[in-house]
């Protein structure tokens, strides 16, 4: 998992050595480039992050989310009689879709 993140991020390494000891250096490392990650024996163990850089991720984590939902709703659509009970609902009176209103609310 942390190798499927970090392909995606474009970032600088350095040691926790060199963190410990150069933090203010590796913060503008983080701020310039948008990561560092901190390793320990040629292993990477920790990230700092820019806020950009953390925001930007979250957006396509969102972005990722609504893709996939969005392809669960299209098969969802493709299933035999969604068509029928689509031009249903777009047909029902607004009686018979307050009926349907009701009762989805009560389901909850």
């Amino acid at each position: 998992m942390a190798s499927d993140v970090l392909s995606k991020l474009h970032y600088t390494t350095v040691t926790a050595s060199e963190a410990k000891n150069q933090f203010g250096q590796v913060l503008e490392s983080a701020l310039r480039d948008g990561a560092v990650v901190i390793t320990r024996h040629d292993t990477p163990k920790a990230i700092l992050l820019s806020i950009e850089e953390l925001e930007a991720i979250a957006a396509r984590s969102r972005l990722d989310t609504l893709a996939t939902e969005f392809d669960a709703t299209y098969t969802r659509m493709q299933e035999p009689g969604f068509a029928k009970a689509l031009d249903s609902a777009f047909g029902a009176s607004p009686k018979r879709l307050g009926a349907a209103a009701v009762k989805a609310a009560r389901k909850r």
